[in-house]
């Protein structure tokens, strides 16, 4: 896989690298299982997130209803500390859900865009869980970092413009995952470094199709819409933190 040329965009679209600092503190082995832990929820925020795009905007009840069903046992676990589910079997499940269905050319490459998303988001919660059982790491709750909220807190709050600005706000924590798990790598055993590695074609794409989905359905250029969340967005990532996450700022 070709990485540099993967990670040049979403380089370039990021208006900050991450700090020296979080990779300094990121690597210490005894940081990995809350960075494990963090990455684990933030596949399925980033899978939840999706879905409320396309329950909101685009699908009919049966295929939205198909979509709650799909992330249901991986909510309960992850949130709701119930019991352990067969992920092997979830997976396999997955492919088999009725879609959401929708005459719109916008709402249909929502849902395509969408779902492929949920599917890989889906897909690589249950590596992490994975590894993290190959490692005897247990699954604890742990409390959201402040960076979603940071960006959502910008959102505008009418539409079309909730949504243009909600697709900006995926697509950097799309990039920024992306740019991360690059960053981490280097730093890891082998087994984590490929895994990271792994993930960098799928959330740069993920990014992209944000993008593209908000300057879609947006009348107007999105270009000061995205160069404003960029500015939000380093800040979070280059102010101190109290908090260290997986999206986290500079570690106090």
């Amino acid at each position: 896989m070709d990485y540099p040329q993967i990670l040049a965009p979403v380089l370039t679209f990021l208006q900050c690298p991450t700090p020296q600092a979080w990779i300094d503190k990121a690597r210490d082995p005894q940081h990995l299982p809350l960075l494990l832990t963090d990455h684990l929820v933030c596949e399925l925020k980033a899978a939840q997130t999706a879905m409320l795009l396309v329950r909101k905007y685009v699908a009919d009840k049966e295929g939205a209803d198909a979509l709650l069903a799909w992330l249901h046992p991986y909510e309960a676990f992850a949130f709701r500390a119930g019991p352990e589910p067969d992920f092997i079997a979830l997976q396999k499940q997955i492919g088999k859900s009725v879609m959401p269905q929708t005459d719109d050319p916008w709402g249909r490459k929502l849902i395509d865009s969408m779902v492929l998303l949920i599917k890989e988001e889906l897909h690589h919660f249950w590596q992490v869980r994975e590894i993290m059982q190959a490692r005897e790491i247990p699954y604890v709750k742990i409390t959201a970092s402040r960076y979603a909220k940071g960006m959502l807190s910008k959102v505008r709050t009418h539409e079309p413009l909730t949504l243009i600005d909600k697709l900006i706000c995926g697509a950097y924590i799309e990039a920024r995952s992306c740019e991360r798990f690059a960053a981490l790598a280097p730093h890891q055993d082998e087994e984590l470094k490929k895994f990271y590695l792994s993930l960098l074609r799928s959330e740069a794409r993920h990014y992209q199709d944000y993008l593209a989905l908000a300057q879609q359905v947006s009348e107007e250029d999105i270009t000061p819409r995205v160069k404003l969340f960029g500015e939000v967005e380093a800040e979070l990532i280059s102010t101190p933190d109290e908090e260290f996450r997986f999206h986290s700022g500079v570690p106090v």
